[in-house]
């Protein structure tokens, strides 16, 4: 496909004009061309683009929000890597067993291997990158206590950590120069037709509704996870799975799609903020849980670990204390962290602190909070390579929340942000090598005009469903039948309401000019919700165990035979899954592996 097919051919390395809006009908685009396109500006895009700039890879960054506003910045609790500061003993190979472990055995151990040894490097590099870190009195980087991590492992900064970090990568990215373009949804991955290598990707330009092409050598993406799919959780708006969806629409295999974790600690009033993530860095900080009734109950279910337990135990706990009548009058349970004192809360928590005075009119130095479990993280997602982060679309890349492989049945708190660290930079590094060694991909100018239509069909459909409505009803029939504990009858009832919305979703309108146009933008990612819904209940109906983060009140049990990850993939337009054991990993590794009492 050459550049006289678009309507224009721009440089992306030369000063650009804003552009007026343009006519609904227009299906005109300009085209972009680079060698590598990461397509999310969170802490794994901005990671990825460092290195693949630093490797000499022309570099363009896409994301649908506002460059710096990732759901990186809910991480707030730390960053996970073994640097040992506080407690001497800790090592990689105490971390690769935490992570082994907590994540039930479903995680790959090379990735895992890899992740534990290079997390510590990844933090230092932050450092020098110019992170601000809280020290301990001799001056090192400071280290806090989190769920089910052997040693004080997480470096923080207060608790927001997440915030800093995305502040520390935009600023390298920024100085060095890299091009970026922020306000672009992207809607669809193109291969090259004779060589199935990925090739480009079709965009929306948010603030025009101009159509946009991209080609390149290697693509990355760094779109993070869909709990916007769910009624209650800490995920930001942007969090709809697009990536998710476009790789599989690609031909991507996605792995363990049933591995959702609940946050044990999600805010429950105002309505308005019902599911905002409360740190974990509160019970870090010495935070206790108790019920209506006074009993710190965590005694029951972990009386070794306690609220330090492993994320998947402390919600499974809180959601049993609730549904046997011993929930707070606002439908949770009670976290406080008074008795440690003011001036300890606001240093350590000032962001806690800040947001129960400001949503809930709670002074936590004095006061308890009333928590209860929202959704938080995706565990499944693309399946990659462990070296070099590549999905089974060659030259498709995918790092961060968006892929699968570290985190098993269950992730650790902290692991996300030194996830993004390690394997951004691997992405980053291995699709511009791969880039810089191949031809530009052609691009089937049939299939741009396909694509074209199917983005522009919402402005002419003769329906008049509500894009935002079905959003909700997909939302709602998630947190009813989806949930922490899920069993046949609730998750075949889920599937039977996917297969209605999408049925309902033949009928999406979208109203009015399509600059800033949320109608049309939320049209598009219904398709990909819906989709990527019917992963979540095809998986979680296949694994009929217990594991992690995925309870079954059917099948209560731990079963060996089910130690094998779930692959869904499609084949002929359809959805199909198959399963394929666990890889065992070498002796020396397996010795490293302490199993919890």
């Amino acid at each position: 496909m050459n550049g006289s097919m678009a309507s224009g051919v721009l440089d992306l390395w030369a000063p650009q004009q804003e552009k007026e809006s343009v006519e609904v009908n227009d299906r005109s685009y300009d085209e972009r061309v680079c060698d590598v396109l990461i397509i999310g500006a969170g802490g794994a895009g901005l990671r990825a683009a460092i290195e693949s700039h630093d490797r000499g890879a022309k570099t363009l960054v896409v994301c649908k929000s506002l460059l710096g506003k990732a759901h990186t910045v809910m991480a707030e609790g730390g960053i996970a890597a073994a640097l040992g500061n506080v407690d001497p003993k800790d090592s990689w190979e105490v971390h690769f067993s935490d992570t082994i472990v907590e994540g039930q055995h479903l995680s790959n151990w090379r990735i895992v291997e890899i992740f534990a040894k290079e997390a510590i490097e990844r933090v230092y590099e932050l450092e020098r990158y110019g992170a601000v870190f809280d020290r301990t009195p001799a001056g090192k980087i400071s280290q806090r206590p989190f769920g089910a991590h052997t040693y004080r492992r997480l470096c923080n900064i207060g608790d927001r950590t997440g915030l800093e970090l995305i502040r520390t990568l935009q600023d390298q990215v920024v100085a060095r120069g890299v091009p970026f373009m922020d306000e672009v949804m992207t809607t669809c991955l193109f291969r090259d037709p004779k060589t199935g290598r990925a090739a480009g990707a079709l965009g929306i330009d948010i603030k025009t509704g101009k159509l946009l092409l991209f080609r390149a050598r290697a693509i990355i993406i760094a779109t993070g996870g869909s709990g916007r799919v769910y009624q209650v959780t800490s995920n930001s708006y942007e969090s709809t799975g697009d990536g998710i969806g476009m790789a599989y629409r690609a031909g991507a295999e996605l792995m363990d799609m049933e591995m959702i974790q609940f946050h044990p600690t999600g805010m429950i009033y105002p309505p308005g903020v019902r599911g905002m993530l409360v740190t974990e860095a509160v019970r870090g900080e010495g935070g206790i849980l108790t019920n209506s009734e006074g009993e710190r109950f965590m005694s029951k279910y972990d009386p070794k670990r306690m609220e330090l337990s492993a994320r998947d135990v402390v919600a499974r706990s809180i959601y049993t204390e609730i549904m046997a009548g011993r929930g707070s009058k606002g439908g949770g349970v009670y976290l406080d962290i008074s008795h440690k004192g003011a001036d300890h809360i606001k240093k350590k928590l000032p962001s806690m602190y800040d947001q129960f005075l400001a949503f809930a009119d709670i002074d936590i130095t004095k006061d308890k909070m009333e928590v209860a479990p929202t959704v938080h993280y995706q565990m499944g997602g693309i399946r990659v390579d462990p070296e070099t982060a590549e999905s089974s679309v060659k030259g498709l890349y995918a790092a961060g929340e968006v892929a699968s492989g570290l985190h098993g049945a269950n992730r650790l708190g902290g692991n996300s942000l030194s996830d993004i660290l390690v394997f951004g930079k691997r992405a980053g590094d291995a699709a511009a090598k791969s880039a810089t060694a191949v031809d530009l991909p052609s691009v089937d100018s049939k299939e741009v005009e396909k694509e074209i239509s199917r983005v522009l069909s919402p402005f002419s459909s003769t329906g008049s469903a509500n894009p935002f409505h079905i959003k909700e009803e997909i939302a709602s029939n998630m947190w009813a039948h989806v949930g922490i504990v899920r069993n046949a009858v609730d998750l075949e009832a889920g599937l039977v309401e996917i297969e209605r919305l999408r049925k309902d979703a033949k009928g999406l309108k979208a109203v009015g000019p399509r600059a800033y146009n949320q109608s049309w933008t939320d049209s598009l990612q219904v398709l990909d919700m819906l989709l990527i819904c019917e992963a979540m209940i095809r998986s979680a109906l296949e694994r009929k165990e217990s594991r992690g983060a995925h309870t079954r009140s059917d099948f209560p049990a731990k079963d060996p035979k089910w130690l094998v990850n779930i692959i869904t993939v499609q084949e002929d337009g359809k959805m199909v899954r198959r399963t394929v054991p666990v890889s065992t990993p070498p002796q020396e590794l397996q010795r490293l592996i302490k199993e919890d009492d």
